[in-house]
């Protein structure tokens, strides 16, 4: 079995190497939109950010004036610890705690906190409590370090689903996979091949882009190079897998282009690419858990920008561990070898 295996995983790596415009463009498309991200969106925001410390999800205006500013866009939020994090990484400019004891809590190195934070104790009147505040130091992490692994997992998500997803259907088009069917080999064994290939080509062109943008960019890496490496290897298969259980028995690669679009364009605006999910409702932010890609991106940025360890990000990696196996046994199920 590990032979027949091996000789589909060696031919599919040749297939690729030797298809010089989708190498070429699998190389330059996260760099292309790293740097240009990067330049675009590098600087300062237009708009305020401000976590309220609260249980419910629901911002109460009546509670602070400050709460009804204009400009200022207010996140509630019920981790302490994590949000006091974001105020010294710069990612919120102040957390504001109206419930009981009024608190606050802003960094002074951030340009951005010191005007919201005169904002608020300007925005108080005699009938609002006395506000008390407490400075948090801290580097702030940049618009580059932030997008670095969206911009990674949506080159992996797009190369991996696509990959596999129109090989398949194209061998199955052309009667390859008829005469497959005719050798010993069996759909499992097919499936199997299919994810190591396309997860070591992965792999490679994602440790070389990650390495010439974070040598040049000099992009945040506060956890183990291990652990960043494990999170992608289990995201990759994952990713793989579901591209493979969604061409499993398609004959069109119009239709398949379509399938895979109705997961990937889903997968690529709720899985926090290019923007942080943290305003949005709960419905939104759960459906996203869905996902592969919002894993990944998850311990990805955990370990870059909060040094993660292998123990903080196992939760995802079983969820995608988890989701892996339902993939690959799905498409073994109902995979078609036949272009009827």
């Amino acid at each position: 079995m590990l032979s027949r295996i091996y000789a589909i995983f060696k031919g599919r790596n040749r297939e690729f190497i030797r298809d010089r415009s989708s190498f070429a463009w699998n190389l330059l498309l996260p760099v292309v939109l790293m740097f240009g991200l990067s330049f675009a969106f590098g600087g300062d925001r237009n708009a305020y950010t401000v976590g309220v410390l609260q249980d419910g999800n629901e911002i109460n205006e009546a509670q602070h004036p400050f709460l009804s500013m204009r400009y200022i866009r207010f996140v509630p939020t019920s981790d302490k610890d994590d949000a006091l994090r974001k105020v010294s990484r710069h990612q919120l400019d102040l957390l504001v705690e109206l419930d009981g004891e009024p608190h606050y809590w802003v960094n002074p190195e951030s340009p951005k906190g010191h005007f919201v934070e005169l904002a608020l104790l300007q925005s108080g009147s005699t009938a609002t409590p006395r506000i008390e505040g407490e400075k948090i130091s801290g580097d702030a992490v940049s618009y580059a370090d932030w997008v670095l692994p969206g911009i990674l997992g949506m080159n992996m998500m797009f190369s991996c689903m696509f990959g596999v997803g129109y090989v398949v259907v194209r061998y199955r088009k052309n009667g390859f996979l008829k005469r497959l069917h005719a050798t010993p080999l069996s759909s499992f064994e097919f499936i199997s091949a299919q994810v190591a290939s396309r997860m070591v080509l992965i792999m490679c062109i994602t440790v070389f882009v990650y390495t010439g943008t974070h040598l040049l960019l000099d992009t945040r890496m506060e956890g183990n190079y291990l652990t960043l490496f494990l999170v992608a290897l289990v995201g990759a298969i994952s990713m793989v897998s579901l591209g493979l259980a969604i061409s499993a028995r398609v004959t069109s690669e119009e239709l398949a282009g379509g399938l895979l679009n109705l997961v990937n364009w889903p997968m690529m605006l709720l899985s926090g690419v290019w923007f942080s999910l943290e305003g949005a409702g709960p419905i939104v932010q759960n459906l996203a858990k869905i996902f592969p890609l919002t894993h990944v991106l998850n311990s990805a940025r955990a370990v870059m920008l909060d040094g993660a360890t292998i123990g903080d990000v196992a939760p995802s990696l079983v969820s995608l561990t988890v989701l892996s196996a339902v993939f690959i046994a799905i498409g073994a199920k109902v995979f078609r070898w036949e272009p009827y």
